[in-house]
């Protein structure tokens, strides 16, 4: 297909053709948490395998989407919204919280989020991998996002001298890396822990890069 066929205008069944086509492309993603979050995965998964999930025809998927790739796109930008969104919300809860319980409480909606849906961590953390140059720029543009969000997160702590003051970015990058491949392990099983252990064990790692060993509190005295 070198393009996507243009789809139809007007009302039609008490419904606008904006609203049709948003529900068209809802049925796809949802079929593609299913397929490609679950069994065959997105690399065995046909458009007509898709669509066929979907309820809808393999001429309503070129409706919306030129290629199977456009919609692990698609998925993976969800799957990072609705995380983003439990985090954010949490953010603005603990506004006043001490460092410790403000980022046990992010940490915790962040997790709850992720792994409550095992297709989530799947699309997160395996699907979106090696497929292509454009979804690994991609993935590495959202998690840039999360490592944006500690790096405020840190700064304002600091500002506040609950943490030392320094650039978090490296650090907040390694630990991104750290969160993403103990909640994958644990998700397949490959860790013998609960969630709330490998949050509190997340929340320590992050504690310790933002009150670093010899650092002293602000207002503290000195010990």
């Amino acid at each position: 297909m070198t393009g996507r066929l243009k789809a139809p205008t007007g009302r039609y069944g008490g419904k606008t053709a904006a609203e049709r086509q948003a529900e068209r492309r809802r049925r796809f993603l949802d079929a593609a948490l299913e397929l490609f979050g679950g069994e065959p995965g997105y690399r065995a998964t046909t458009v007509a395998a898709l669509s066929e999930a979907a309820g809808l025809s393999t001429r309503q998927f070129y409706e919306e989407f030129r290629t199977l790739e456009d919609v692990l796109a698609a998925l993976h930008l969800q799957v990072n919204d609705w995380a983003e969104e439990a985090v954010l919300a949490v953010f603005a809860e603990s506004r006043g919280l001490p460092l410790d319980e403000r980022v046990t409480a992010i940490f915790r909606a962040y997790a709850a989020n992720v792994t409550s849906d095992p297709r989530r961590i799947r699309i997160t953390f395996v699907e979106i991998i090696g497929v292509s140059p454009r979804l690994e720029e991609q993935r590495l543009a959202r998690r840039a996002r999360w490592v944006d969000l500690i790096c405020a997160e840190a700064a304002e702590a600091a500002a506040r001298g609950e943490a030392a003051p320094r650039d978090y970015r490296l650090a907040a990058a390694a630990f991104i890396g750290s969160v993403n491949g103990l909640l994958h392990d644990w998700s397949a099983g490959w860790v013998d822990a609960t969630l709330d252990e490998v949050v509190e064990e997340l929340v320590q790692q992050l504690l310790g890069i933002l009150r670093p060993p010899g650092w002293v509190r602000r207002g503290a005295g000195g010990g």
